[in-house]
């Protein structure tokens, strides 16, 4: 494979996919905010909450429409980038994005409608019903999305076939509870909760330094106070559970996000800061805390974290027991009843995945010596740097959120919503969360390289036989089309949001249910 393709195959996924998460955490978090919105309108019948609701509500559809264009687009670039994965692991993904399509995708787009069209025709509770289901709908395909993603990463309840050449089936039930997708769905989940509610909080800010819609205003901050606390909590220890699943499925993503060359003996302590270098292998000028890492991967103080060095003298092994059984395919590729070959294959086929690394360098990995095995299990590090930074600026803002929420509810318990430095500061938050969430991803996925399927399937191997010329092409368009859309779904947040709560959802003053007319107080 062309080493170009597959860079710039990468570059397409990864611009599909930072750019689709942008709208999926929105709409997560604004689905179950507008069902805890009309719930009070339910319970206190009170017209304003409807008014609040609705607001809410429009924003949602507007990020819900180019939330689900996007998401199309990514899932067919794997037939049409990534052909060989899906040859090779389509039994496995493609279940999980099928039930996303039946189950969570089809219950959304059932009552989404019914959602925005049905308030007049459906009794309040019936219509709290509705919203609720959107917001299960939207969590379920986010579940299903993350259970796939989550294969990739820590490939459990599957197992090669010989016969067909193909990574099949083995525990269903396995790839659905794999603990890698469950901590990453909640840890997801509860990051799109965080920037839904920054932004009802910052966009209700807005407001309130304006002087326009102040009683919708007020409300929608108080809600995203208390769920915004709540989430940026969750997201902190859901986070926390991820490093622990990494310690037992994904040891070298966690030494590269830790630039922890050499193995951090007990009690491990974690590096706050410092300046990793690839050149030497070395990080420079980093400050620990003391016991912070083993608490995190390992639940004690008293257990060592194993580091790079470490790590890639067990890749060289498992490279060289993949040989083994590569051999071992090909015997049995020529005769499949040769027994020999074939318990030979058994015994070694964790490892399979491991010899194919040799492939970038050579055609026939039984012919790589000594000293390239020891080079390619190199290989096997994901950029140290990028995984460092992101992972520390992702931590700094997600503490950042725990004080503008904790902040946030106190001035909302103590009714001074319009405390002017905060309501600046929420203002400008709104962008932090976004950032956070996609060098999330980038974690994720950097850490995973070189693999596209851990230990399994290499990522050079994955790609689809497409051209320069035609990959080239294909990111423009994507770029130009998308990047147009993004300019048409903010204008319309802006100008939304601009207008404020409209037509029979009028602005109501702080002390009074009563309706006010909207250009009284716009």
């Amino acid at each position: 494979m062309d080493p170009a393709v597959v860079d710039l195959s990468r570059l397409q996924f990864a611009l599909t996919a930072l750019y689709h998460f942008l709208f999926v955490p929105l709409t997560l978090g604004l689905s179950f905010m507008l069902f805890i919105m009309e719930a009070v309108y339910v319970m206190t019948k009170r017209p304003i909450w409807r008014t609040v609701t609705k607001f809410w509500g429009a924003l949602f559809g507007i990020n819900f429409v180019l939330g689900v264009a996007t998401g199309l687009t990514m899932e067919f670039q794997f037939g049409m980038n990534w052909s060989y994965y899906s040859h090779y692991v389509g039994d496995i993904f493609g279940a999980p994005l099928a039930i996303e399509g039946l189950m969570a995708f089809f219950l959304e787009a059932t009552f989404v409608g019914l959602m925005f069209f049905g308030w007049d025709k459906l009794k309040p509770v019936t219509h709290l019903l509705v919203t609720f289901l959107v917001a299960l709908g939207t969590n379920l395909s986010a579940l299903w999305i993350l259970v796939a993603n989550g294969w990739m990463q820590n490939p459990v309840g599957a197992a090669f076939n010989p016969d067909t050449m193909r990574m099949e089936v083995t525990d269903f039930k396995a790839v659905i509870f794999n603990p890698v997708a469950q901590a990453k769905f909640v840890h997801t989940v509860s990051a799109g909760y965080t920037i839904a509610a920054v932004f009802v909080l910052g966009v209700s800010a807005f407001y309130l330094l304006k002087g326009r819609w102040t009683g919708v205003a007020k409300r929608s901050m108080t809600v995203a106070a208390a769920f915004g606390l709540a989430s940026a909590l969750s997201v902190v220890v859901l986070g926390d559970e991820s490093g622990y699943a990494l310690t037992d499925n994904q040891k070298m993503k966690l030494a590269a996000l830790e630039a922890m060359w050499e193995t951090e003996p007990a009690p491990a302590g974690l590096t706050a800061i410092g300046i990793p270098s690839l050149a030497d292998r070395k990080t420079h000028a980093e400050v620990k805390i003391p016991y912070v890492l083993g608490l995190i991967a390992t639940r004690s103080v008293d257990k060592p974290v194993e580091g790079i060095f470490e790590l890639v003298a067990t890749a060289e092994d498992r490279i060289e027991r993949g040989v083994v059984a590569y051999d071992a395919l090909e015997k049995l590729k020529a005769n499949p009843q040769d027994l020999v070959a074939r318990g030979v294959f058994e015994a070694n086929r964790r490892d399979l995945g491991y010899a194919l690394l040799l492939k970038r360098h050579v055609e026939d990995p039984r012919t790589a010596s000594k000293d390239l095995i020891a080079k390619t299990a190199w290989d096997t590090v994901p950029n140290v740097p990028v995984m460092f930074w992101a992972f520390r600026i992702m931590a700094g803002t997600g503490l950042l959120m725990i004080a503008l929420f904790a902040t946030a509810f106190v001035l909302v318990t103590l009714r001074k919503h319009e405390t002017k430095w905060f309501l600046r500061l929420a203002v400008l938050a709104i962008p932090l969360p976004w950032i956070a969430t996609e060098l999330g991803w980038v974690l994720a996925e950097v850490g995973r390289q070189p693999w596209a399927v851990e230990g399994v399937l290499p990522t050079f191997l994955a790609p689809s036989s497409l051209s320069v010329p035609q990959l080239i092409a294909s990111i423009v368009g994507f770029t130009l089309l998308y990047g147009a859309l993004a300019v048409v779904e903010v204008g319309l947040i802006l100008k939304t949001i601009k207008k404020g709560p409209f037509a029979e959802q009028d602005a109501f003053p702080p002390e009074s249910g009563a309706p006010v007319a909207a250009e009284a107080v716009a």
